[in-house]
C-alpha cells in the first residue's frame, strides 16, 4: 500500500525533534509540503533545507513558543491569514512533570494554555479551509496517560485527557464536512522528553538512567522503546485519503503497554 499525500499541505507542531520531527519528515516523504514550528529557528532551518522536495514540495517553518499563548495567537493567526493547510498535527512540548500534591492551580493553567488551548484555536484556524474544501485531517499528539494515569504526570494526564474528549466531540461535528479527527496515544519513543523524564526519575530514585530505561523497556510487551520514525508511520496514514474511514479514535502507539481494553 503506497501512501500519497502529494499536493497536500501540512503544518506540524513541536517539530524541531522527537516525534514532531519525524511525522514532519514522512509526510514530507509522502509528498506534503510541511510547515514545521519549534522555538528553537537553527533546528528549523537544519530541517527545512533537508525535507524531501523531489515531488514539487515547498517547505517553511514558524519559529513559535507554545508556553506563550497570546505570542503564538498572534503567529498563527498571521500564518492563516496567507496559508491554509490539509493536514494539521497538534502537538507541542509535555508540561513539567510531577505528582498532583506538586501542582497547584497555577501550573494547571499553564498546562491547559499550552496543551488545549493552542490546539483549539490552531485547529479553529485550520478549519475554514478544511470544511470549504471537504477534506481534511486532524492529528493530535496524546499520551497512553489518558486512559492509564501516570502518577508522575498529573499535568499531562489531566489537560491531554480534556483534548481527545474535545477531540472526540469536534470528530462528531464536522464528520459531514469529510473531516477527521484523531488522537495518537504516544507510549514509551527514544525522544529528549523521555531522557528527561527518566534522569529525574533515575535522581529521586537513586539509581542510573540506564537501570530506569532497562526497566521501563521490561514494561512494554516488545521489551523495547519505540522509533519515532515508527510513529511517523502512523501519522502518515492517518493523514492520508487510506484513512478516511477513520475518526474520532484513541490510537495507542505503544509496544502494547497499555493494559485496558
Amino acid at each position: 500500500m503506497e501512501v500519497s499525500l502529494k499536493n497536500k499541505k501540512a503544518l506540524v507542531g513541536g517539530s524541531s525533534g522527537g516525534i514532531g520531527k519525524a511525522i514532519a519528515l514522512q509526510l514530507a516523504e509522502s509528498g506534503a509540503s510541511v510547515t514545521i514550528m519549534s522555538r528553537s529557528v537553527e533546528k528549523l532551518k537544519h530541517i527545512v533545507a533537508n525535507l524531501p522536495t523531489d515531488l514539487g514540495q515547498e517547505h517553511q517553518y514558524l519559529v513559535v513558543d507554545f508556553n506563550d499563548f497570546d505570542a503564538y495567537k498572534t503567529i498563527i493567526t498571521n500564518y492563516f491569514e496567507k496559508n491554509n493547510v490539509d493536514i494539521l498535527v497538534n502537538n507541542t512540548q509535555g508540561p513539567p512533570a510531577g505528582d498532583p500534591l506538586e501542582k497547584n492551580v497555577a501550573d494547571y493553567q499553564q498546562a491547559f494554555d499550552l496543551l488545549f488551548k493552542t490546539t483549539v484555536y490552531t485547529t479553529e484556524l485550520a478549519l475554514k479551509h478544511m470544511r470549504a474544501n471537504s477534506w481534511g485531517r486532524i492529528i493530535n499528539v496524546a499520551s497512553v496517560s489518558v486512559k492509564e494515569p501516570l502518577s508522575y504526570l498529573a499535568l499531562s494526564n489531566t489537560i491531554r485527557a480534556a483534548v481527545t474528549t474535545w477531540a472526540k466531540s469536534l470528530a462528531t461535528a464536522i464528520g459531514p464536512d469529510k473531516i477527521t479527527v484523531n488522537n495518537i496515544l504516544t507510549g514509551y519513543f527514544d525522544t529528549d522528553r523521555i531522557a528527561q523524564l527518566n534522569a529525574k526519575k533515575a535522581e529521586q530514585m537513586g539509581i542510573t538512567e540506564a537501570e530506569v530505561l532497562q526497566e521501563m523497556q521490561s514494561r512494554v510487551p516488545l521489551k523495547r522503546i519505540g522509533d519515532p520514525r515508527e510513529y511517523g508511520f502512523l501519522a502518515a496514514f492517518l493523514a492520508s485519503d487510506k484513512a478516511a474511514y477513520i475518526t474520532g479514535t484513541n490510537i495507542p502507539i505503544d509496544g502494547g503497554l497499555l493494559k485496558s481494553m
